[in-house]
């Protein structure tokens, strides 16, 4: 537990777009805390670490904001990296656990809006949404056939936070629901199988799988072959967990029917990147966690774990073993 005149120096490198500035929760917070509030990108890491260099504890808003090892190494009085979000991949945890940094996180504060957004892609491409707007804008009244996803059968991978409320979402509207987890421990009343199974029998397949080096490319050129031509994808997790060049080919020729995606193997997405170029395909920024009500309880979360850990008892502790496994979201 840390006295009022001994708080370590809190720090929030890089708040643009602007979140934590207007949020009521930090507004709470700066009434019993001091916090140096950086409201530009930092541009560089030359830039990020002098703005963390002194810091004690850091508050980190954007997953662009890379702590890999020297820029941790050159923070000597850092203690505490608080994330607003899920994911880890932009930190280096080996090496925070090796200088002694804590490592928090938000778990599931955007599951439900994540999971909302999933069913959105999902009945988007299904009904072809985006493209009959379009047309329909231009003076035509299309009446190409659309898909009804009662009857189908929805295949999720991961079985966390937002994996389980989107499976539920799919059993809601008249899906068969197959699941596939690390944790056979988390079945949670769904019919588990393996992951080929999966794959092959489902009509929709929707990743929920943290990145981690044990699930880069986890969906892979082989395992992308054993969906069916017919098939749906989904991927609010992470764009580096699927071989994205795999991807398009098989959207592009023919091989998956369509696919909605909220995050890509870079970002953001270049103008021209060939997934714009297909009708097949809705897109989104990174955006599924991102509503008013996720935004604040996320953050309010990220300022809590602080307070947590200022009072001796750290909450939400991610560790190095984390970044070894395939963490579900």
């Amino acid at each position: 537990m840390f006295s009022l005149e001994l708080v370590p120096r809190i720090v929030i490198p890089d708040d643009y777009p602007a979140v934590m500035a207007s949020s009521p929760s930090y507004r709470r917070f700066l009434q019993q805390w001091e916090v140096t509030y950086h409201g530009t990108l930092p541009g560089s890491d030359a830039t990020l670490i002098e703005r963390i260099r002194d810091a004690g504890i850091v508050i980190n808003i954007r997953s662009s904001s890379k702590f890999n090892a020297p820029a941790l190494e050159s923070c000597p009085s850092l203690r505490l990296l608080s994330l607003w979000g899920t994911g880890t991949d932009n930190v280096d945890l080996q090496a925070a656990a090796r200088l002694g940094i804590t490592v928090t996180n938000t778990p599931a504060v955007s599951a439900v809006s994540i999971a909302e957004h999933c069913l959105a892609l999902l009945l988007g491409v299904a009904r072809r949404i985006a493209v009959i707007d379009r047309q329909t804008r231009a003076g035509e009244w299309p009446r190409a056939q659309t898909t009804q996803m009662a009857g189908k059968t929805l295949g999720v991978i991961g079985l966390g936070a937002i994996g389980s409320r989107f499976a539920r979402l799919g059993e809601s509207i008249g899906m068969r629901v197959l699941c596939w987890t690390m944790n056979p421990a988390t079945k949670q009343g769904f019919e588990l199988v393996d992951l080929d199974g999966l794959l092959k029998q489902s009509d929709v397949v929707s990743l929920h799988l943290r990145l981690s080096e044990a699930t880069r490319g986890f969906l892979s050129r082989e395992r992308l072959g054993k969906m069916k031509s017919s098939a749906i994808f989904i991927n609010t997790a992470r764009g580096l967990v699927v071989d994205e060049e795999a991807l398009v080919e098989a959207l592009a020729g023919g091989r998956l029917a369509g696919a909605g995606l909220d995050v890509f193997a870079v970002e953001p997405l270049a103008p021209g990147h060939p997934l714009t170029k297909l009708d097949n395909v809705l897109l989104s920024p990174h955006s599924a966690g991102v509503t008013p009500e996720a935004l604040e309880a996320g953050l309010s979360l990220a300022l809590a774990n602080v307070e947590s850990f200022l009072a001796g008892v750290p909450r939400n502790v991610v560790g190095a073993a984390d970044a070894a496994s395939p963490a579900r979201l």
